[in-house]
């Protein structure tokens, strides 16, 4: 594992600031409250946006990200955006860009992660510990986040974590609420992602709270 996958050792609770929940001129406000809970990366999803109104929105949460101990931001399918933003990361998913062809655009100094649906994809992504930093297995549960996607079940959670034993960081996603957060984390994941539990929030910072105590409440 290599000195970017250690940063992410720690790291509990992936937070994503997803246009498709979060109206444009609130997702400043939505992100400081992310950041100000203490979440240690964040990832800008605008699937909907052009890469000119993703760049704006990126250009106006990016000061949030510039102070000392700033958590990581992480942008989604957009590889030029994240290479144009020091120290950006990038998230790709399987119908993207190449995890290979994304790190020659980001660069060796950049966190790099990656989707995965089955035990395939998840095994693939354990086996490129050199070139990505952290993979994501999901959706658990069915989402709207991912419409269409079909869920890959607690029981792939379960194998990723007492079968596969993967040498670099990874996390759980997909429908993971206050409800199903306990049952995550029984079979075996140590990190989750949450979007629409956190994000429809009044108070995303504290939902997000929340969310990790039950997580870890749960073990």
């Amino acid at each position: 594992m290599g000195a970017l996958s250690e940063k992410l050792e720690k790291i509990r609770f992936y937070g994503i600031l997803d246009t498709g929940y979060v109206a444009r001129e609130s997702l400043f406000k939505k992100c400081r409250e992310l950041i100000d809970s203490g979440i240690r990366i964040i990832q800008l999803r605008a699937k909907s946006e052009s890469p000119a109104e993703r760049k704006e929105i990126a250009l106006e949460i990016f000061p949030l990200f510039q102070k000392n101990e700033s958590p990581i931001l992480i942008i989604n399918d957009d590889a030029e955006l994240a290479a144009s933003l020091p120290s950006a990361g990038l998230h790709v998913g399987q119908d993207d860009i190449s995890p290979q062809k994304a790190r020659e655009i980001i660069g060796s100094d950049r966190i790099l992660g990656l989707s995965t649906h089955s035990r395939k994809q998840a095994e693939e992504a354990a086996s490129m510990a050199q070139t990505i930093d952290y993979f994501a297995v999901g959706p658990v549960y069915p989402t709207a986040t991912k419409k269409g996607r079909p869920a890959v079940g607690l029981g792939l959670v379960e194998w990723v974590a007492k079968e596969l034993k993967p040498p670099l960081p990874w996390f759980a996603i997909g429908g993971i609420n206050m409800k199903t957060a306990q049952y995550v984390r029984k079979a075996g994941a140590e990190r989750i992602v949450a979007v629409s539990e956190v994000l429809r929030a009044k108070d995303s910072g504290a939902a997000a709270k929340s969310l990790e105590n039950i997580f870890w409440g749960n073990a």
